[in-house]
């Protein structure tokens, strides 16, 4: 077999981070600073005239809900539809996920901590979409101390699913110091945001760090699989019996969870495969 390995190319990535804090310390302020914000306001914390005035300067929306799957609606669309919106802000995932916790610990009990893995599986879906979709992408979570021995304070980390700093390529602790506002550097994959660092926060110092020409560029519609691809690709699963085991780690390399969700040029290769696969190639 073919080795496939390929020589390591620098990519322009979009702006993945995760920004968590006390309450009051200008989460919210922090994230709608960036270009053509899209707020998903989750427990209606954007209603007062400082944050509809920057999101206004900004040339930002609100859209404000509590509901998880019109979230991840929310997030279809801007995935696959052309729009002039730059920055998808989710604030704060904390409500969202917590809700889940408790509509999973009703339909499955919380032994063993049983109702963690709806809540989690239901997250990482989200966040497959996010990845996905080309814009900068701002999580918020509240705040929660974390204790050493005997219960001595430590610091803070974030209130929300455990794994969501592994999937972000930056993430920062937020914190009002007097009149300032600034960034501990808690998680970085990036050299200019080295691990530690505290700057104090503002959009131009993220821009100059992380690149203005790509938090400012256009986001581009990602075109899904269409009605009769979803059809095509089931019926030929069906006729060849492909494993379901098989056929999930194509919609899972593809961070879908439906056929729906997937790139059209990915479906499509994946009926290539299986006509091959009939035509004995």
């Amino acid at each position: 077999m073919a080795l496939r390995a390929k020589k390591p190319e620098a990519i322009e990535k979009r702006l993945k981070a995760l920004f968590y804090g006390s309450a009051g310390v200008g989460k919210t302020t922090a994230a709608i600073q960036f270009p053509k914000p899209y707020l998903i306001d989750t427990e209606k914390g954007a209603e007062n005239d400082q944050y509809t005035k920057l999101l206004q300067k900004a040339g930002g929306v609100i859209f404000q809900t509590s509901d998880f799957d019109e979230v991840v609606n929310e997030v279809k669309s801007l995935l696959a539809e052309k729009h002039e919106y730059k920055t998808l802000i989710i604030d704060p995932l904390t409500t969202l996920y917590n809700d889940l916790l408790d509509k999973s610990a009703l339909k499955n009990g919380t032994d063993f901590g049983r109702h963690y893995s709806d809540a989690n599986k239901k997250v990482n879906h989200l966040i497959n979409l996010l990845l996905r979709l080309d814009m900068n992408v701002i999580i918020t979570s509240h705040a929660k101390q974390v204790y050493g021995d005997n219960m001595s304070v430590l610091g803070n980390t974030f209130d929300c699913y455990k794994k969501l700093d592994y999937l972000f390529d930056l993430v920062f602790e937020i914190q009002k110091r007097g009149k300032h506002r600034v960034a501990l550097i808690k998680k970085s994959r990036m050299t200019s945001f080295p691990d530690t660092d505290t700057f104090d926060f503002s959009y131009s110092e993220v821009a100059t760090r992380y690149g203005k020409d790509i938090l400012e560029r256009d986001a581009v519609a990602q075109e899904l699989a269409d009605e009769n691809q979803v059809k095509e690709v089931l019926r030929l699963i069906e006729l060849i019996k492909v494993p379901e085991e098989t056929y999930q780690k194509w919609l899972d390399k593809a961070g879908s969870e439906k056929w729906q969700e997937m790139p059209k040029e990915a479906i499509q290769k994946c009926i290539d495969f299986l006509t091959s696969k009939i035509k004995g190639e």
